[in-house]
């Protein structure tokens, strides 16, 4: 069970970060996100009981993220190990944020490009990369 109060706590911290960026946080009418408008950022709301687009408030990226996110775990990737899941997380993070729009064409080769040149001189190690050692499920 989660209590309004709590989320509301929880919310506040997890938004506090985005203060320091002049980030934008468009949610929907859930109770919890209530006085997210006291921080140091833009929070806007849409109502879905009312509308689901007012003007550029709305929560449609959110939700064709997580589209995308569910239909790769289940579909692309049958079988994602829990310890990572971040990874996944993060590279549809990065072909969300580097997808091409009617403004910004971007091929495969460019975000190919882009991806080397975060991962050059960076190094995992195998046991790094498959978790052994670290914990009671993968120990060798």
């Amino acid at each position: 069970m989660l209590y309004p109060r709590a989320a509301n706590m929880i919310c506040k911290r997890k938004f506090a970060p985005m203060s320091k960026h002049k980030a934008r946080s468009t949610t929907d009418a859930l109770m919890s996100y209530q006085g997210l408008n006291n921080q140091d950022f833009v929070h806007k709301t849409i109502d879905h009981a009312e509308s689901y687009v007012d003007g550029q408030v709305h929560t449609n990226g959110l939700e064709n993220f997580w589209s995308l996110l569910k239909r790769g775990l289940k579909g692309t990737y049958v079988n994602v190990e829990p310890f990572h899941l971040f990874r996944y997380l993060d590279e549809q993070v990065f072909r969300y944020n580097n997808r091409a729009t009617k403004e910004h064409f971007i091929g495969d080769g460019d975000r190919f490009q882009i991806a080397m040149s975060h991962i050059a001189n960076r190094r995992i190690t195998y046991e790094q990369l498959t978790g052994k050692g670290t914990d009671a499920v993968h120990q060798v």
